[in-house]
C-alpha cells in the first residue's frame, strides 16, 4: 500500500492472526458440565468451572482427538504438550488463572493454503479452556469503562478451545479474510467446530503493523479484537495499518497495544498495554500430566481425515479445468462433488460449472442426482432444450425430484425447427429496422433487440445462440 503523500514512502502490511475456536464436544475441558450455548445463565457449571477448592481437572479425550484432527488438516507436528496455568485476575476467571499451553504446544508449525495459491504459515494450535462470558451493563457501550454494572456467566468457562496462530505472512486485509474463511472451511469440514462467529465459538484476533515495501524488518505491532465478522476484519486491518502509516509520516511511532475494534465508528481504540509472557507467570499445571498421544492414535485420526477445501478444489480443477476463481466459488458453495459426480457422468464441463456458479444453491442442490444433472446437460447441449429451458428444467428438478425428461415433457418444451426460428427473426427484423441497420453497420450490441423479440414471442424457448447465428448469416447474405 502506499502513502497518502505524494512522493511518500511505500508501505507493506504484515499480518497475522489469533483465530481462538471452541471445539465440538458434549462436555467442557477439564469437567463434566455440558458444553452448550445458549442456556441459561450459570447453570452449566461445576465446581471445577468455578474453581472452589479441592476440585480438579480432568482432561477431555474427545476435546484432544479435535485438536490433533485439526493440526493435521493444517499439515502441524502432532508433539507432546505441556498444560501450564496462565496467570492474571479478570471477573470472568473464577480461578484467577487459565489452564492453557505455553511453549510446548499439541501442534507445532504447519501450514494454510489459500485459494489463490499463496501458502500461509502456521506458528502453533495450542490446547486451553475458554473463560466466562461479562456483560457490561449501562452507558459504556457494551465495554465496562462508564458501564453501570456487569454480570458474569460461567457456562462457557472451561468450553475446550483450540488458538491457532499464524505467522505474519499476509499483507492486505483481503488475504487475511481469506485465510479466516479457509480456516473456517476446514474446521467445517473436519468436525472439529461449528465455528460461528456469531456464537463467539469462533473468534478471531488480528495482529497488524506496516514496514516499508521490500523490506523484512518486523515493526511495532498491534492486537485487534472484537471482530466479529469477516467484514469487520477486513475493515479494522485496513484502518489500523493506515493509522500506524500516518504516525511514522508524521515521526512517531505505534505503541504495541491491544486495540479494541469499534464497528460503528469504523476505527479502533486502545484497549490495554499488550502483555509479554513473563507477564502472566507461567508455570506447568501440577494437577495434569505430559499429554504425548501415541503414533497409532495420530495415524487413525490422520485416516480418518475428510477431503479438505484445498483437496477439493484441485480435484474439482482436474475435473472440469475451469477458471481457479470459479472453482473456489463453487467449492465455497459445496457444489463441487455434485459437479465432479456430473462431469464423471458425462456432463459438459463449462456447462455443468456454469449452472452450479449461477443456478443453483446449497440448500436447493442438496439432493439432487449428478446423473440427472448430468443428463439435463446433455439435453441442453444436443439442442433439446436452450439455456433457458434447461435453466427452468433445473429449477423443477429441484422442487419436484423429476427427471429432465419427465419436466421438459410436462412443460412442452420442444426445440424450435431452424425454419420456425428463420420466420420468427424475419418478423423480428421487419419490426426493428432501425435496428437492423444498425447492426448491418456492424453495431453488434443490438443484436439483443431481434433476440429479445423472438424469446417474447416463443415465451423463453427459442434457443438464443441459434437466434445469433440466424441473425449474423442474414447480415453476411446482405452484404
Amino acid at each position: 500500500m502506499s502513502s497518502p503523500r505524494d512522493g511518500g514512502t511505500d508501505w507493506e502490511m504484515v499480518i497475522g492472526l489469533e483465530v481462538h475456536v471452541e471445539l465440538h464436544t458434549r462436555t467442557k475441558m477439564f469437567s463434566s458440565a455440558p458444553n452448550n450455548f445458549g442456556d441459561e445463565p450459570n447453570t452449566n457449571i461445576t465446581p471445577t468451572c468455578l474453581g472452589l477448592p479441592g476440585s480438579l481437572p480432568v482432561l477431555n479425550e474427545r476435546a484432544v482427538e479435535l485438536a490433533i484432527t485439526m493440526g493435521l488438516a493444517l499439515n502441524s507436528e502432532i508433539a507432546p504438550s505441556v498444560f501450564h496455568r496462565k496467570n492474571y485476575f479478570y471477573p470472568d476467571m473464577p480461578k484467577d488463572f487459565q489452564i492453557s499451553q505455553y511453549d510446548q504446544p499439541i501442534c507445532v508449525g504447519g501450514w494454510l493454503e489459500l485459494p489463490q495459491g499463496k501458502r500461509i504459515g502456521i506458528e502453533r494450535a495450542h490446547l486451553e479452556e475458554d473463560t466466562g462470558k461479562s456483560t457490561h451493563v449501562g452507558g459504556g457501550g457494551g465495554r465496562i469503562h462508564g458501564s453501570d454494572y456487569s454480570l458474569v456467566d460461567y457456562n462457557r468457562a472451561g468450553v475446550p478451545l483450540l488458538e491457532i496462530v499464524s505467522r505474519p505472512h499476509m499483507n492486505s486485509p483481503d488475504e487475511a479474510r481469506a485465510y479466516a474463511e479457509e480456516l473456517r472451511a476446514i474446521l467445517l469440514a473436519t468436525g472439529v467446530s461449528d465455528a460461528r462467529m456469531e456464537e463467539g465459538s469462533m473468534r478471531v484476533d488480528a495482529n497488524v503493523s506496516v514496514r516499508p515495501a521490500g523490506t523484512d524488518e518486523l515493526r511495532t505491532r498491534c492486537e485487534i479484537k472484537n471482530l466479529n465478522s469477516f467484514r469487520s476484519l477486513g475493515r479494522a486491518i485496513a484502518y489500523e495499518a493506515q493509522r500506524h502509516i500516518d504516525l511514522y509520516e508524521h515521526g512517531e511511532e505505534p505503541t504495541q497495544e491491544t486495540r479494541h475494534w469499534a464497528e460503528d465508528e469504523g476505527r479502533t481504540h486502545t484497549l490495554r498495554s499488550k502483555e509479554e509472557a513473563n507477564d502472566y507467570r507461567y508455570f506447568p499445571e501440577p494437577d495434569l500430566v505430559l499429554l504425548n498421544p501415541s503414533r497409532e492414535w495420530v495415524e487413525d485420526l490422520r485416516a480418518r481425515l475428510p477431503e479438505l477445501p484445498a483437496q477439493r478444489r484441485a480435484a474439482l480443477r482436474e475435473a472440469t479445468g475451469g477458471e481457479a476463481a470459479d472453482v473456489a466459488a463453487i467449492v465455497a458453495r459445496g457444489l463441487d462433488r455434485l459437479v465432479r459426480g456430473a462431469v464423471a457422468a458425462g456432463a459438459d464441463p463449462g456447462r455443468a460449472l456454469t449452472h452450479a456458479g449461477h443456478n443453483l444453491s446449497m440448500d436447493g442442490a442438496a439432493d439432487l442426482d449428478p446423473a440427472a444433472f448430468a443428463a439435463l446437460i446433455g439435453m441442453e447441449k444436443a439442442g433439446d432444450l436452450t439455456a433457458t429451458q434447461a435453466k427452468t428444467v433445473l429449477a423443477e428438478m429441484v422442487d419436484t425430484g423429476e427427471s429432465p425428461e419427465d419436466i421438459a415433457a410436462r412443460l412442452g418444451f420442444e426445440a424450435m425447427d431452424t425454419s420456425a426460428l428463420e420466420e420468427m427473426v424475419e418478423r423480428a427484423v421487419a419490426a426493428n429496422d432501425a435496428a437492423w441497420q444498425k447492426f448491418c453497420a456492424g453495431e453488434d450490441k443490438v443484436q439483443g433487440v431481434f433476440v429479445g423479440f423472438v424469446m417474447k414471442e416463443t415465451r423463453g424457448q427459442a434457443d438464443g445462440k441459434a437466434v445469433s447465428a440466424i441473425l449474423r448469416a442474414r447480415r453476411e447474405a446482405s452484404r
